[in-house]
């Protein structure tokens, strides 16, 4: 089944406490079992049936709605907002029906749902849902009202083994209007102008300008980072009516992407991480390099109308829980003149060899609501206790964290400095293949096995399928892929990863020649498991491991850092490795940290949870939900968790404004 002639049994993978490695506190959810196969394949009149059915008892029987799923511990409801204002997987019938008795809120308005036909893959039919053994079932998508609003859902049915029955394996529902109130667009959108004599009337540009500056309001919401994060839990809250400030310290949008390393280019493809309300055009490469990204967020920030004060960081916050409201005190900046100087400047700044002069006021908002997003992550995570890190001991040209990391100095030469990249995922790929592409020696030191796969396999087995060119509409594949609770997203993400490891066994047999260590991911469930559960470890490739098996590239494994030397880094084994630059990629922190460093411990950092991993139903810890400091909210990812879980967290903020949670 691979694309080439070395076997998978010839790789060696590492099952260790490191490759299995996931958030601590978090919950390692096993693999679900698959349902067994159905004996006879349903005639499309028996599909029709078997689906009315499940409608019918929905909507009219929804006492008997729990013996519509799997026997024991075998059915799921996963439920986004649709019936709580919580984010919940149930698991069996007995927690399904417990939950449909005593917290769904069903009594006022009770769930109705529609099959939804609006488009042939959505209709009632018999799908695969496995791609190694070719289990298939029945699947369709709905529609649906509940108290909370409308949204839509998709339904898996499989025939139960002992009975024959057709039972519900999944049942997805997801919130996308808010209490019958639809966003304004599309044939809902505003006016955008008052016609008639009003003399004295702002024109549009000075009531943008008023509306940035919130001369006569408070926002509702403010906003911590203008990322893909800040970016799109603003759009979404303008859609729901809700007003928000997005601040950021950087003198740009997009600096956050704009200031990293000089070879960063995404590793998801295009389809994959589209924006909600704004598309990327189809003249649009298939991986986006970090600059042109950052030149979209400014111009997707413009283009919707948001609020955001650049230059802009917090001095002081509280929360008035009487008043249900914080206390923000926000340094904003300004350049006041510009001045010739030798010194270079940052990016959107005065040009090269000027420097900006600037004024500081100090302004105070009253939010009621504050969602920080500041990245997936927390603070660089910089290993402080390796004996000589700190001090200057280091006598090369530089030593720092990824994430300090531009680019190297282009050598004429090679081989006439020689780098240290510690880490061995996607940042220490990519700046490892900086390095060599300048001239440098490279030697990456992996502290512990790496999940690898081909980005010619991420897009043929886990990204293609779904997200494509000439593919469902990206908020029909978002449907799709958060419809699956965890344990079973998880299953299917073991097979696809059997998949990829065929496909790539030629790279990943040099890769463990070479000596880099490679793993599965946790329980054998490969990239999506290790970015939901741990948001690190692997590694999609973009060029890098090939320079590794050719042995441009130098891999040093399984041997930890004694020390840092003056001149690189003296191994636990007595090697002294030595290097000109030294770049800890590392990772970062949990997103707690930043809010404790912005915020400060007893405010805000001691009361929230720990961000990321699994919760004890499968949902994710602390973000996207109540983070556990009341209207506090934690949002963030890559583009495409930011694009589907922005509407979560502004139904929640909406609804919350509302006293309903």
């Amino acid at each position: 089944m691979g694309d080439s002639n070395t076997t998978v049994d010839a790789i060696s993978f590492v099952d260790t406490t490191s490759s299995q490695r996931i958030e601590p506190g978090s919950v390692n959810h096993p693999p679900a079992p698959w349902p067994a196969h159905f004996k006879t394949e349903p005639t499309p009149d028996e599909v029709a049936k078997i689906t009315a059915n499940v409608v019918d008892t929905v909507n009219n029987h929804f006492d008997k709605v729990p013996d519509l799923f799997l026997d024991s511990q075998a059915g799921f409801w996963r439920d986004h907002l649709a019936l709580t204002w919580n984010l919940r997987t149930l698991k069996g019938k007995d927690k399904i029906r417990d939950f449909l008795q005593t917290e769904a809120q069903v009594k006022e308005v009770p769930l109705q749902i529609q099959i939804d036909e609006s488009q042939a893959f959505r209709k009632p039919q018999v799908a695969g849902f496995a791609p190694v053994d070719g289990l298939k079932g029945i699947q369709f998508y709905i529609t649906f009202t509940s108290q909370n609003g409308k949204g839509r859902g998709v339904v898996r049915l499989v025939q139960e083994e002992k009975t024959e029955e057709w039972k519900i394996w999944t049942f997805f529902t997801t919130l996308e209007e808010y209490r019958h109130q639809p966003e304004p667009r599309g044939p809902n959108r505003s006016k955008g102008v008052e016609h008639g004599g009003q003399p004295g009337r702002m024109n549009w540009a000075q009531k943008r300008q008023e509306e940035i500056n919130f001369t006569n309001h408070e926002p509702d919401v403010l906003i911590l980072g203008c990322g893909q994060g800040g970016l799109t839990a603003a759009a979404r809250l303008k859609m729901l009516s809700v007003t928000s400030l997005i601040i950021d310290r950087n003198p740009r949008i997009g600096d956050n992407w704009r200031n990293r390393y000089h070879q960063l280019v995404l590793h998801d493809p295009v389809w994959y991480d589209h924006l909600p309300y704004l598309p990327f055009p189809d003249t649009w490469p298939i991986f986006t390099p970090k600059d042109k990204l950052a030149d979209w967020f400014e111009s997707y920030a413009k283009a919707l109308d948001l609020n955001i004060w650049l230059r802009s960081t917090i001095v002081s916050s509280e929360y008035d829980a009487s008043r249900k409201s914080w206390k923000v005190v926000i340094r904003r900046s300004f350049v006041k003149t510009s001045r010739p100087s030798g010194s270079s400047n940052p990016p959107g700044g005065a040009p090269e060899g000027v420097e900006e002069e600037l004024e500081h006021m100090e302004l105070t908002v009253y939010p009621k609501h504050i969602i920080q997003c500041t990245g997936g992550s927390g603070k660089p995570n910089m290993p402080t206790s390796i004996p000589g890190i700190a001090g200057g001991v280091f006598k090369g040209d530089r030593l720092c964290h990824s994430s300090q990391f531009t680019t190297a100095t282009p050598l004429s030469e090679r081989g006439s400095k020689k780098a240290i990249v510690v880490g061995a995922c996607n940042s220490a790929h990519d700046i490892c293949q900086d390095f060599y592409e300048r001239g440098y020696d490279v030697t990456m030191i992996q502290r512990s096995s790496t999940f690898v796969l081909s980005s010619s396999a991420a897009l043929k087995y886990l990204i293609g399928p779904i997200y494509s060119e000439g593919g469902p509409a990206v908020e029909d594949a978002d449907m799709f892929v958060w419809s699956y609770p965890s344990e079973v997203l998880k299953t299917l993400q073991k097979d696809l990863t059997k998949l990829t490891i065929e496909h790539d066994a030629e790279l990943l047999a040099g890769l463990d020649k070479a000596g880099f260590k490679l793993d599965k991911g946790v329980d054998g469930a490969g990239l999506f498991a290790k970015y939901l559960q741990r948001q690190g470890g692997y590694y999609i490739d973009v060029g890098t491991s090939k320079l590794i098996v050719e042995g441009k590239i130098a891999v040093k494994s399984g041997v930890g850092i004694a020390e840092v030397v003056e001149k690189g880094l003296k191994m636990e084994d007595g090697e002294v490795l030595e290097a000109d630059e030294i770049v800890f990629a590392t990772g970062y922190d949990n997103m707690r940290s930043t809010a404790r460093e912005v915020f400060g411990s007893e405010q805000v950092g001691d009361k929230v949870g720990d961000v990321w991993g699994w919760d004890e139903e499968g949902e994710m810890r602390g973000i996207w939900t109540r983070s556990g400091h009341e209207a506090f909210w934690f949002h963030g990812g890559n583009l495409a968790l930011s694009r589907y879980y922005s509407r979560v967290v502004g139904l929640q903020v909406r609804a919350s404004l509302d006293g309903l949670l």
